[in-house]
C-alpha cells in the first residue's frame, strides 16, 4: 500500500514538475515574437481579418512550450482530477507572480560599470546598452503578466470542466477526444481573453488595440493551437502507457476513476 501512496506522490510531483517549469518558461521567452511562416521557410501568410487587419503568423515564443503544459494538464486532470489541476495552477500563478516581482526588483538594480563595459559593443562594433537590454527584455514579459495569468486560470478551470464532462460520455475509452476537446475548448477562452486584457482592457491610450485586432490576432493565435493539440494528441497515449506501466493497470485505473468522480463541477 505504501508503495502504490509514494508511486502516486511521485508521479504528481514529476507531473507538476513538468508543468511548472514549462509554464515559467513560456511567460519568461513570451516576449519574443518569432514569424511561423519565415521559420518553416514559407511566404507570409497575408490573411485579411475582418476587413480591416492583414495578419500574418507572427507569434510570441511562449506557444513553443504551451502545448507541453496542455500535453500535462490533461494527464494531470485524468489520473488526478480537477483537485490536482487546480493545485498545480494555484502553485503556478503564485510562482510565476514571484518570478515577476523578483524580475521587477533587479531590474531596478544600478548596474556595475564594468558590466556595462564588457558589454558596450557588439561583434560588429556597434554600440550596445546591456542594462537598457536586460531591462527592456524582461519586463516586457510583466507588462502582460495579469492577463496572462486571469486567462490561464480561466482556461484551466474550463479545460477541467470539460474534460470530465466528455469523460462521462465516453468512459474510459476515446482519450483523444476528451484530451483535445477541453484543450481546445480551454485555448479558445484563453486565446483572447490574453489579448483583451493585456492589449486593450490594460494598455495605455496610445498603444490600445481595438476589439477587430485582439479579435483577428486571437483568431490567428486560436488557429495555431488547433493545429498543434491535434498533432500532438499521439503524446497523451505514450504518456499514459508509460504511467499505466509504472502504477500498474489495476491501480491506475482506481486512479482515473476517483479523479472523474470528484470532478463533476465548475470550480
Amino acid at each position: 500500500m505504501k508503495n502504490i501512496i509514494d508511486k502516486k506522490t511521485n508521479l504528481f510531483i514529476v507531473l507538476a514538475c513538468i508543468f511548472l517549469t514549462n509554464a515559467l518558461l513560456a511567460e519568461l521567452i513570451g516576449t519574443k515574437i518569432f514569424s511561423l511562416e519565415a521559420t518553416l521557410g514559407f511566404e507570409p501568410a497575408q490573411l485579411n481579418m475582418l476587413g480591416e487587419w492583414v495578419l500574418d503568423f507572427n507569434l510570441t515564443a511562449g506557444v513553443v512550450l504551451w502545448p507541453v503544459v496542455f500535453i500535462t494538464t490533461d494527464i494531470i486532470n485524468e489520473y488526478f482530477g480537477k483537485e490536482g489541476v487546480k493545485k498545480i495552477s494555484y502553485l503556478t500563478v503564485i510562482f510565476i507572480s514571484f518570478a515577476f516581482i523578483i524580475i521587477t526588483i533587479v531590474t531596478a538594480l544600478e548596474p556595475a560599470q564594468f558590466w556595462l563595459d564588457i558589454n558596450s559593443e557588439t561583434p560588429d562594433g556597434k554600440d550596445f546598452d546591456m542594462s537598457y537590454a536586460f531591462n527592456k527584455v524582461f519586463l516586457q514579459g510583466a507588462a502582460i503578466i495579469v492577463g496572462s495569468l486571469v486567462a490561464f486560470l480561466i482556461g484551466q478551470l474550463l479545460d477541467v470542466f470539460v474534460f470530465h464532462k466528455l469523460r462521462k460520455i465516453t468512459g474510459s475509452k476515446m482519450l483523444w477526444l476528451r484530451a483535445t476537446g477541453s484543450t481546445l475548448a480551454s485555448q479558445l477562452v484563453d486565446s483572447f481573453v490574453v489579448l483583451f486584457i493585456a492589449f486593450y482592457l490594460l494598455a495605455p491610450a496610445s498603444t490600445q488595440w481595438t476589439p477587430a485586432q485582439v479579435v483577428s490576432v486571437g483568431i490567428i493565435n486560436y488557429i495555431y493551437k488547433f493545429v498543434v493539440a491535434l498533432a500532438l494528441t499521439p503524446l497523451l497515449y505514450i504518456a499514459h502507457y508509460l504511467i499505466d506501466n509504472y502504477l500498474g493497470r489495476d491501480k491506475s485505473d482506481k486512479l482515473m476513476e476517483e479523479a472523474a468522480e470528484s470532478s463533476s463541477s465548475f470550480f
